[in-house]
């Protein structure tokens, strides 16, 4: 009788040990999963500025081309815009520092 007991205490022993192994391994899994995700989302990002930066150095082109050619309103659009980003950049700065 006590060598059951013995076996079966030695068997609950195992049990946890397994399902500690389990569970960490679970984790593991997770933090996988987590760091892809992560990476994933980075890329988007990436793609998104870069997309951004394409777009805006084309709109740079068009608004220099317009003032180049002496439209006094294109001048004034650019000048707006211009003190516009300065605008934005300074709360953008204010709000992070």
């Amino acid at each position: 009788m006590a060598e059951s007991y013995e076996r079966e205490r030695q068997n609950d022993s195992r049990l946890d040990e397994l399902a500690s192994k389990v569970s960490a391994l679970r984790g593991v899994t997770i933090d996988i999963y987590d760091n892809a995700r992560d990476h994933e989302l980075i890329d988007q990002t990436s793609e998104t500025f870069s997309s951004f930066s394409t777009s805006l150095k084309g709109s740079a082109t068009r608004l220099t081309r317009m003032a180049q050619s002496g439209n006094k309103v294109a001048v004034l659009k650019l000048a707006g815009i211009l003190v516009g980003i300065i605008l934005v950049l300074y709360w953008i700065w204010h709000l992070i520092f």
